[in-house]
């Protein structure tokens, strides 16, 4: 049975930065439902800690996000749901060109129309224990590098999201938040080198030919950005935080440079931000 008064589900759990912030969570006394997709990802982070319990839902998919908030009801009782974490997220790259409209629909149904509809579901859990929600943004929701389009549209919308929810539900106390992760160290950047280079595979042959190069540059760049990020503990301080401090902030940016970095971006020209993102991948 879940405890009384921290009661969190965290969506996208099965790795990095989710699977981090629920081991941290649990240690902090938390009671944390853990999404996942996979029966094995399940069973590995049940094993993580008693106080993770794993439940199964694709944020792209009604039925299993119905059943989670049923299972979550009935283990949280009258204690309601103290915290949501929307986690869940892929990211695509590749020139807008020649990017397929499917693949972009893809992007922004997992990464923004899938927060919204998890958002939708247990919101009445989150009235019930006067709750947080607590939605992981990035710094491309601020500022968008080329071959990154489709993420960070998504997630420029997830920004605007957490504004306009957070307004909407002020007369009730119900917090909402933005994490800004820049660059975070997590076997995710693996990962993500394999599916460009799948997704680059797949490009006609005048893509390769006009943006090839500066495309292998980018990737390859945001790769050693990421090795060399802040630790997935450092995020899930931020959201440990904004679901319980008296005064939570409403962004959170991971790591002192991402968090100057956003201050700068107040002010830099837009011409600036054209030659600062473009001047290594030409």
């Amino acid at each position: 049975m879940a405890t009384k008064d921290k009661n969190v589900l965290i969506t996208g759990a099965s790795t990095g930065i989710g699977e981090a912030t629920a081991r941290y969570l649990a240690e902090h006394g938390w009671q944390v439902f853990a999404g996942v997709r996979k029966t094995a990802d399940a069973k590995r982070l049940e094993e993580m800690h008693p106080s993770i319990s794993a439940v199964t839902v694709d944020v792209t998919k009604s039925a299993q996000i119905r059943a989670a908030v049923k299972t979550i009801q009935k283990q949280t009782g009258p204690a309601g749901l103290q915290g949501l974490v929307n986690n869940a997220g892929v990211a695509m790259t590749g020139p807008l060109e020649f990017l397929p409209i499917e693949e972009l629909r893809s992007q922004f149904e997992v990464n923004f129309l899938g927060q919204v509809a998890v958002t939708q579901a247990f919101l009445p859990l989150l009235r019930k224990g006067k709750g947080r929600v607590v939605n992981m943004s990035s710094i491309s929701g601020k500022v968008t590098s080329p071959f990154l389009v489709p993420y960070s549209s998504s997630k420029h919308a997830l920004e605007a999201f957490s504004d306009g929810l957070r307004r909407e539900l002020r007369p009730w106390k119900l917090h909402v938040a933005s994490i800004l992760p820049g660059p975070v160290a997590t076997p995710i950047w693996d990962k993500s080198l394999g599916q460009a280079t799948e997704a680059s595979a797949r490009l006609p042959k005048q893509a390769e030919a006009l943006y090839g190069a500066a495309m292998r540059s980018r990737l390859k760049q945001a790769a050693q950005l990421g090795m060399h990020g802040v630790p997935p503990e450092a995020v899930a301080r931020d959201v440990l935080h904004a679901l319980s401090a008296a005064r939570p902030r409403t962004r959170y940016a991971p790591g002192r440079l991402i968090a100057l970095a956003i201050f700068a971006l107040r002010f830099a020209p837009d011409r600036l931000l054209d030659w600062l993102l473009t001047r290594k991948s030409a």
